[in-house]
């Protein structure tokens, strides 16, 4: 992948996740105080910044070919969420992703609680709400920028796709003073799931011993593939929603955790424990069927390749399968 499909990927990929940053932020700010707001902003992007500094140095050292199976893996799973989530959207089985909503019912969330100052923040609520939200989407972002950039050998480059993201998307909700509702962010999410997978499936193949036949233009085969399957899924999805007698609930998964649930001064295992839900639900979601139908594809994939078959069909295959049998499962 060269340096521009890089940074075009890091880019869009952040700029979803900051968006939605944003929103909280705008609400800590306009409904308690910005000063504390901004203060817990800055906290989260310095906590952040620590961690791609520390994790960064480490990646070169490791071997390209586990790296790779690792990072392609990682990147499966989690772009696999992103698709799930898009054609439920684009199907009516999931309300679509509403900035606004979000935005009063964090202002209004903001405007019950009485203030308080602590550790010279004047507003420790505006402060913390701040925090735990560009921390929890910058997450996202850190894991983005270093699987991307780690394979690449550029996580400097990746880095600063983020940043320009970040810069961008936080200039326009400042100036606006209100949610970037106009954003097409769940047009955004479903293209940035399918270039996650297409990368993780190209990644993880190769990590596995596959070659694939035609080198790095397989990215962009593996991309068209998901988007086929994707827009059949849909047309059946909202073809058995309308035939359905009765009114099909909305889907309930966990989807992206509130910032308010995480990190809140509940006790240190309250917090460990919200914090292990945040991951796990961040990497594998509502899916663990379909994360071991994705772990059991690289392992064939591998025991075939090292038998003398170039198994690179494989994991489209096992992309193909699994994303219906999720599907199908949680709209039943």
């Amino acid at each position: 992948m060269h340096g521009l499909a890089l940074f075009i990927s890091v880019f869009l990929a952040s700029a979803v996740e900051c968006v939605e940053a944003v929103t909280i932020v705008l609400a800590a700010g306009t409904a308690r105080h910005w000063k504390s707001a901004l203060q817990g902003t800055l906290a989260a992007f310095l906590l952040l910044g620590g961690i791609i500094a520390l994790g960064a140095p480490y990646i070169p050292n490791l071997p390209m070919n586990a790296l790779r199976l690792f990072v392609g893996t990682l990147l499966l799973v989690f772009g696999l969420q992103w698709i799930r989530k898009a054609i439920l959207r684009s199907s009516g089985f999931k309300a679509l992703h509403d900035e606004d909503k979000i935005f009063k019912d964090e202002f209004e969330a903001a405007k019950r609680v009485a203030a308080a100052g602590r550790f010279g923040v004047v507003d420790w609520y505006a402060f913390t709400l701040s925090f735990k939200g560009v921390l929890l989407e910058g997450l996202e972002v850190a894991f983005i920028v270093l699987t991307f950039g780690s394979i690449q050998q550029q996580v400097g480059l990746a880095s600063y796709a983020a940043l320009s993201a970040a810069a961008i998307v936080a200039a326009a909700g400042f100036a606006l003073r209100k949610p970037l509702a106009r954003v097409p962010e769940n047009t955004l999410k479903f293209i940035v799931g399918i270039m996650l997978t297409a990368f993780g499936i190209f990644w993880a193949g190769e990590g596995a011993g596959s070659n694939w036949p035609a080198k790095d233009l397989a990215i962009l085969m593996n991309a068209a593939f998901l988007l086929v399957i994707s827009y059949i899924l849909i047309v059946m999805l909202k073809s058995r929603k309308a035939k359905a007698k009765v009114k099909i609930p909305a889907v309930v998964d966990f989807d992206e955790l509130d910032a308010e649930t995480v990190l809140e001064d509940r006790g240190i295992r309250k917090v460990l424990r919200d914090f292990s839900f945040f991951w796990y639900d961040f990497l594998i979601g509502d899916d663990l069927i379909g994360t071991a139908i994705v772990l059991a594809g690289l392992e064939a994939t591998y025991l075939l390749t090292h038998s003398g078959t170039n198994a690179w069909w494989l994991m489209p295959i096992a992309v193909a399968i699994l994303l219906p049998v999720n599907l199908f499962r949680v709209t039943r």
